[in-house]
């Protein structure tokens, strides 16, 4: 028995009501489309619904399409059980962007440096291990090559990260679950600290941001200048990022890319929950009508039959 669908309805998933939430809920809205609101942790697995789902508002329905903006920290057990979630929204053929495979590749920065190097990407020489000992091994063998930086595997906007220069400065195993990522830390030509932030969604470049910082840190959240990107730079970043974007699987994405003193681009991340307020600071685009828009005529063929996740 197939599970009724409310072909007006676009859930998105957040842990709060933020303006980047409110953005996309008004462009659904222009669109003809109800965005409804609701955390994952509120939407349960119940055997008595027909599609094994239980949404609170819904009525034993499915929405048209789900948009993910955040997860929020929990247990193991509790981000496992979320993201059990958007894996059964896709078994049902509920197209959800970003989906669970995008979203575990993104998080987890191990799994995103390795996909994007096994397809030739470029970037920084990474290493990922667990114990104090395993991580010294690994520091006492590449800090005469340089300083290595050490990331929490599922941290964001800077936090957590350390420059290591010596093999003192790693932390005990405690502070970081154990787990040591460790990257080679890049050097950046003159006198600022400067990377990119790219903003992707179903295959094209919606802008880009240079983010300028006084500390070799660059996130947006901590405290650097959003500043636009011109000049022949550009179609090699968006080459590089639609690149990672696909490679990764997500349907919209942030890409952080960083230039090397040598002039060299090298990937970094991918955020499959990328915030814009950087972005949309400096560039006109709308980023919010963007997705919706995109995500809307993902689902128009719906109508007849819908597409697969």
């Amino acid at each position: 028995m197939t599970p009724p669908v409310l072909r007006d309805k676009i859930l998105i998933t957040s842990d709060r009501t933020d303006s980047q939430v409110q953005q996309l809920s008004a462009a659904f809205a222009r669109l003809g489309m109800d965005a409804v609101f609701l955390r994952l942790a509120d939407i349960a697995f119940d055997s008595r619904h027909v599609s094994g789902i239980a949404i609170p508002g819904f009525d034993g329905a499915l929405p048209a399409a789900v948009i993910v903006r955040s997860i929020s920290s929990g247990s193991f057990e509790a981000v496992t059980r979320r993201l059990g979630i958007l894996h059964a929204f896709g078994h049902l053929g509920v197209p959800v962007w970003n989906s669970a495979k995008a979203i575990e590749r993104c998080v987890d920065k191990s799994t995103t440096t390795f996909l994007m190097a096994r397809a030739g990407l470029p970037v920084p020489e990474t290493f990922a291990v667990e114990s104090i000992a395993n991580a010294r091994a690994i520091a006492e063998r590449e800090l005469p090559k340089g300083p290595l930086v050490l990331k929490p595997l599922f941290g964001s906007q800077g936090r957590g990260v350390r420059l290591i220069e010596t093999v003192e400065q790693l932390p005990d195993g405690l502070e970081v679950d154990d787990v040591y990522y460790l990257q080679r830390y890049v050097a950046r030509p003159g006198t600022t600290f400067c990377d990119y932030r790219v903003f992707t969604c179903n295959g094209t470049v919606l802008g880009m941001i240079a983010r300028r910082a006084d500390g070799w840190v660059t996130n947006i959240a901590r405290g650097a200048r959003a500043e636009p990107v011109t000049g022949p730079l550009r179609p090699a970043l968006e080459t590089l990022a639609l690149s990672a974007a696909a490679v990764i699987g997500t349907d919209f994405s942030g890409i952080d890319i960083i230039p090397a003193a040598d002039g060299r681009l090298q990937l970094l991340e991918v955020n499959s929950m990328p915030a814009w307020t950087g972005l949309q600071s400096v560039i006109p685009v709308r980023v919010a009508e963007c997705i919706a828009e995109a995500l809307v005529s993902h689902i128009a063929p719906a109508e007849g039959e819908r597409p697969a996740a």
